[in-house]
């Protein structure tokens, strides 16, 4: 206790006080407003006859359906590759975990686009190839299942991710003993390995799920030329049909896609009821188990599985984006760079979305920074329940679907802001907030990390030489932190570059993202220039993701997903 105290006082006064305000304004704030405004329509009865409506059910059945088959793909695919790349002696183990997590970097609008110029009779990479389904044919992909399964393959990192961290931790002692007691991989697997990661499977499948719930870009891209309709793509058709009970029936859309995701959890939850086991002994990839003659086909299988979740979709794109128009096959006739001049010399509308882009996540990932700081250490020194709040105040905008932070923010600032009368509605200020809100955590987990591993010594030696805050923040502590820091800025940059399930109800003229950028595009009929758009914008993803791998010895465990 008397340590405690010091470390508490060695605080400036305003720290907390700061922190308090900062993060009721970018997460109480707007998530009180959408409770307040669904609870108000609600008791007002404005939007009684959404519910009486076949449309919203339908939705609500397809969010149900595509949600729930895309967990059931997602758990398939990443417990796989989870299992084999953790538990076995699989070689090149870094590169497998680095590609398999990329489509979850890659934004969700272009992951469909994608999909959608790998496949159907008009796909000019099919046409290239001479494979192509005869003209007439449907669209596989403009069907539920094909949601389902886009948002398996998108979500399917979440479940490895989840899952290979509890298996890095499983006791190697207790395999070495099963192993010496005659027992075989299969029941070793079974009755040891198995219930000991069931937690983390069932967590994974619980985010991919809520993951699933509130996706726009693939139910957008996919679902909307086929008039299928998802919760958060009849939010966005309702706001594009401005009119009297549209505020009420989004927030009442809003509250729905809530309660489904918060229900997801609670399965989750009740799940792991009766399931929290403590590991002891010894814990590392020792315990592995070896493929023998079936490595090389096990290796064979993932690199095919990779070349179609991956390499096939990223070459279908590249090639829609070379040629004059959709439906032409690619060949030294037809071969043109005339899309990518055409969007980044010509197009006004592409060069905003990269400028408005650039500003947006650069300010938020290096404004975000400031707040991280002291946030992350005010964490570290004042552990305790107010901090329990804090950090759930600041992970729920991000846990939230997008769509839902979107309303959030749009009945809290639809009408002009209180004494200055002046509106930031359909505004970049708009985003740029909404931005702050979602990504607050994103930004804090590097720099917390790092300053849970600092020696708290160090700065009360310099406290007891004289030294003040800002000097030791400035000599001390962010030298030490700088590199998780630097990752801070650019996994921020990184998800907020191309994002759009937030931007797509905030944006009004001149105010496009990338990701608005690529989904009008495509919906207008450019699809040479929304891949054009895409490839760049996934040229640019995995640019930034080797630059955190070049940063990854410097930075704390756990900071990068693809890392341990």
């Amino acid at each position: 206790m008397p340590r405690l105290s010091i470390i508490r006082s060695s605080q400036p006064v305003w720290l907390l006080p700061f922190v308090v305000v900062i993060v009721c304004l970018l997460s109480g704030l707007p998530l009180a407003r959408l409770l307040y405004a669904g609870l108000r329509f609600s008791l007002q009865g404005k939007a009684t006859g959404l519910f009486t409506e076949p449309a919203t059910w339908i939705a609500i059945r397809n969010t149900l359906t595509t949600s729930v088959g895309g967990t059931a793909i997602s758990v398939f695919l990443g417990a796989t590759f989870a299992f084999v790349v953790t538990l076995t002696d699989f070689r090149g183990k870094s590169f497998f975990s680095f590609a398999f997590v990329l489509p979850m970097m890659i934004p969700p609008q272009v992951t469909a686009l994608a999909w959608v110029q790998m496949s159907g009779p008009a796909s000019p990479l099919l046409k290239t190839l001479g494979i192509a389904p005869p003209l007439g044919s449907p669209q596989p992909l403009y069907s539920l299942s094909g949601i389902a399964l886009l948002l398996g393959v998108q979500h399917a990192p979440l479940v490895f991710l989840a899952l290979k961290a509890g298996l890095g931790s499983l006791p190697r002692d207790g395999v070495e003993a099963a192993r010496l007691a005659g027992a075989s991989p299969l029941p070793v697997f079974r009755d040891i390995i198995l219930p000991l990661a069931v937690p983390g499977l069932i967590a994974g499948a619980a985010i991919a799920f809520v993951s699933g719930v509130g996706n726009f870009g693939i139910p957008a891209i996919l679902g909307i030329p086929a008039s299928i309709y998802v919760l958060p793509t009849l939010i966005y058709s309702r706001l594009s049909s401005f009119g009297a009970g549209t505020f009420a029936e989004m927030s009442q859309l809003s509250m729905v896609i809530a309660v489904i995701a918060g229900l997801g959890l609670a399965v989750q939850q009740w799940a792991l009821k009766g399931r929290d086991y403590r590991i002891i002994g010894l814990s590392g990839q020792n315990a592995a188990f070896s493929l023998g003659p079936f490595r090389l086909v096990a290796e064979t299988g993932f690199c095919l599985v990779l070349f179609f979740v991956l390499a096939a979709p990223l070459a279908a794109l590249v090639t829609s984006s070379l040629v004059p128009t959709y439906g032409v096959p690619l060949n030294l006739q037809t071969v043109s760079l005339d899309a990518y001049r055409e969007i980044l010399f010509r197009q006004s509308v592409t060069l905003t979305a990269f400028a408005n882009s650039l500003f947006l996540a650069g300010t938020t990932a290096c404004g975000l920074l400031l707040f991280t700081v002291l946030t992350a250490y005010l964490l570290a020194r004042r552990p305790g329940k107010l901090a329990n709040v804090i950090t759930s105040l600041i992970e729920i905008p991000y846990a939230l679907p997008g769509i839902v932070l979107a309303v959030a923010f749009i009945l809290l600032f639809a009408a002009p802001l209180p004494l200055l009368n002046v509106s930031i509605y359909g505004t970049i200020w708009i985003i740029l907030i909404a931005y702050f809100s979602s990504f607050f955590a994103v930004s804090l987990k590097p720099v917390a990390s790092a300053f849970l591993q600092l020696d708290p010594s160090l700065e009360e030696a310099a406290r007891l030489s004289g030294a003040g805050f800002g000097r030791r923040m400035r000599d001390i502590l962010v030298p030490l932190i700088a590199p998780a820091a630097g990752a801070s800025v650019i996994l921020v940059f990184l998800i907020a570059c191309s994002e759009l399930t937030v931007s797509a109800l905030l944006w009004s003229a001149g105010t496009q993202t990338l990701g608005v950028a690529i989904f009008n595009l495509d919906d207008s009929g450019s699809s040479d220039l929304a891949s054009a758009l895409s490839v760049l914008v996934v040229v640019m993803v995995i640019l930034l993701m080797l630059m955190l791998e070049m940063l990854a010895k410097h930075l704390p465990r756990g900071v990068l997903p693809w890392r341990n």
